[in-house]
């Protein structure tokens, strides 16, 4: 065979191969009834830049799972209020089947990381029975060291400690686990969600675990938004650390928490964690519902109860988020809302910690304020902080962005409080935000447009 006949065969097959290729990837896409924005992105992604979208496509595959080894999380309905009571958020939840609010609940947030990192220490100190942490970020900084020492100080006490990363947030600490040596060695149990090396064909590099739920003794949770680490905590004030929330629970609203790691860790780690046969007692006089959100639940509860909250409010929707790349629905819902009369506000971060992100956001920042919605841009520090209020009807906090990762592809898990004294507080932090902001945004340049434009476009892969 000569050596031109060689070289033409090989570039048939590659041909062909790189057709076969395509074609699957679009039949897949028709199979799995994507959003047409995502088709349209992922197409001109294939077109594009074939060799580097077709692999990357079916790396990223599938937003919901389907299959054996983890059943779809459904949260026990106990406690719940009736549904005469339960306002429109609420019942949205329910009807998707999320377990509706509890009632006598203690709840309220730091947004200082001093505090925060004080109320997490004191609450790993005085723990006797179990410490259940699920994180996002766990960095072997000082601060993350310190943590790492405080678990390993309780395991080797025996109380029972679960530590459960998210492979692709915490990758450093994945490919370098020597922190966490003592900590094993102690006794506590460490697990990786989604491991790379473990299980690459079975796991979903682009489904991650974005949650933060810290449960002590099945009495206590800690959540929000602060990952472990000094961006987001540690023992004295810095000047680099990012403004988050982290919030504190106790009451009947804390199994839910329990029921979600259980689920979480259940199907990341060896061996079977069993729930408490028990509902905690009333702590408090706060109504609050826990509302998971992500692959492992059927349907896109959290987006269709934005949707609805976004065009039930009358008076205000305070948006607090560092990244904000929402969809066509929710942007027109926005519009609409501003057009009522609605008092409309953004509050973020004047430059993220991710260019692209900024540049993703922006096209939309510029059509919401050019339709009278107020941006507030914090020039300070980074936001991390996740939180929406409605009205007086009810205020969300958690670990989802407002965003189409947070709300399509992550796993993720908020709050909406209910009662009047949780969205007054929430509020008050909201106004000393924008005190400090400004509200307009630089005028860009045409090749700062373009690039805005086109990553709106990419926008439903990010």
């Amino acid at each position: 065979m000569s050596e031109n006949v060689f070289y033409f065969i090989l570039v048939q097959t590659s041909a062909i191969m790189s057709g076969m290729l395509v074609m699957g990837s679009l039949g897949h896409m028709i199979y799995q009834r994507r959003e047409p924005p995502s088709m349209i992105a992922w197409l001109l992604a294939i077109l594009l830049l074939p060799y580097l979208a077709v692999p990357l496509y079916f790396l990223l595959r599938s937003r919901k799972l389907k299959r054996q080894e983890k059943t779809a999380l459904t949260l026990a309905k106990k406690g719940e209020i009736p549904d005469t009571k339960a306002n429109h958020i609420d019942m949205v939840f329910r009807n998707n089947g999320i377990a509706g609010a509890t009632v006598g609940n203690r709840f309220f947030f730091y947004t200082d990381g001093v505090k925060a990192y004080n109320i997490l220490m004191d609450q790993i100190a005085s723990a006797r029975h179990s410490i259940l942490i699920s994180t996002y970020v766990l960095s072997p900084d000082p601060v993350g060291k310190n943590i790492l020492s405080a678990l390993t100080r309780k395991a080797s006490q025996g109380v029972q400690v679960k530590l459960l990363i998210d492979c692709v947030g915490s990758l450093p600490l994945y490919f370098y686990q020597k922190p966490l040596r003592n900590l094993k060695n102690a006794g506590g149990q460490v697990a990786f969600y989604m491991p790379l090396l473990t299980r690459p064909f079975q796991n979903y590099i682009n489904l991650r675990n974005h949650r933060k739920i810290f449960i002590f003794d099945d009495h206590t949770v800690l959540s929000g938004g602060m990952n472990l680490s000094r961006q987001y905590m540690g023992p004295s004030p810095c000047d680099q650390r990012w403004t988050d929330i982290l919030f504190y629970l106790q009451g009947p609203a804390v199994f839910h928490y329990r029921e979600i790691f259980t689920e979480d860790w259940n199907h990341t780690a060896r061996g079977k964690l069993d729930l408490p046969d028990f509902l905690p007692d009333p702590s408090g006089d706060i109504t609050l519902q826990v509302v998971p959100s992500g692959p492992d639940i059927q349907s896109d509860a959290l987006y269709e109860a934005l949707l609805s909250a976004v065009f039930s409010a009358n008076e205000r929707i305070w948006i607090v988020t560092p990244y904000f790349v929402p969809d066509k629905s929710l942007m027109q819902a926005l519009v609409i809302a501003c057009h009522r009369g609605v008092d409309v506000r953004l509050i973020t971060p004047a430059a993220s910690n991710h260019l692209i992100a900024d540049l993703s956001r922006s096209g939309y920042m510029r059509e919401l304020a050019g339709k009278g919605v107020k941006l507030l841009l914090y020039p300070r520090s980074m936001i991390h902080a996740k939180a929406i209020l409605f009205d007086r009807q009810g205020v969300m906090m958690g670990s989802a962005n407002f965003d189409q990762r947070s709300l399509f592809l992550n796993y993720e898990v908020v709050s909406f409080a209910y009662s009047g004294s949780i969205i007054d507080s929430c509020a008050a932090w909201m106004k000393e935000l924008m005190a400090d902001c400004t509200s307009r945004m630089p005028p860009a340049g045409r090749w700062r447009r373009i690039s805005e434009n086109l990553m709106s476009v990419f926008a439903p892969l990010l």
